[in-house]
């Protein structure tokens, strides 16, 4: 079944690498036989299904989880083995698509306005002046 990230992407079931293993926590009846672990792992640096220019953008903001060019998920939150195949896709489809979303327009700074400014030095003024209030009387 191959992975489908956008319209324009689909990773073929092919590039996507599975392992099994025994997981941690509850497990119930064949807890000591059954493999629910998933590891699922993909190559990028050297898939078919993705461009140049995707390749790139992908090894620039996932770099610090490639391990050799091999992104990997694990889930190992359910009991079921096909349980946890389906969150490890649900979780590689989402750093891929996160990995190449564009990024978010840059925040144009402003300045306060006139009446703003007028209405925190007015509330300062009047905090201060309550805070003199309670002040000892000063000896002369």
């Amino acid at each position: 079944m191959d992975l489908l990230i956008s319209p324009a992407l689909t990773i073929p079931s092919s590039e996507l690498g599975w392992r099994f293993s025994r997981s941690s926590g509850p497990g119930g009846q064949h807890v000591n036989t059954s493999d629910s672990r998933v590891e699922l792992s993909w190559n990028l640096q050297s898939s078919a299904a993705l461009s140049e220019e995707q390749r790139l953008m992908l090894l620039t903001r996932l770099g610090r989880r490639l391990v050799a060019g091999t992104i990997t998920v694990t889930a190992a939150e359910r009991r079921s083995q096909l349980r946890n195949r389906e969150i490890a896709l649900a979780k590689l489809s989402e750093l891929v698509a996160e990995g190449l979303a564009p990024d978010a327009a840059a925040r144009r700074p402003t300045k306060p306005t006139r009446g703003s400014n007028r209405r925190r030095l007015a509330a300062k003024e009047r905090r201060a002046a309550t805070k003199q209030q309670r002040r000892r009387p000063f000896p002369e």
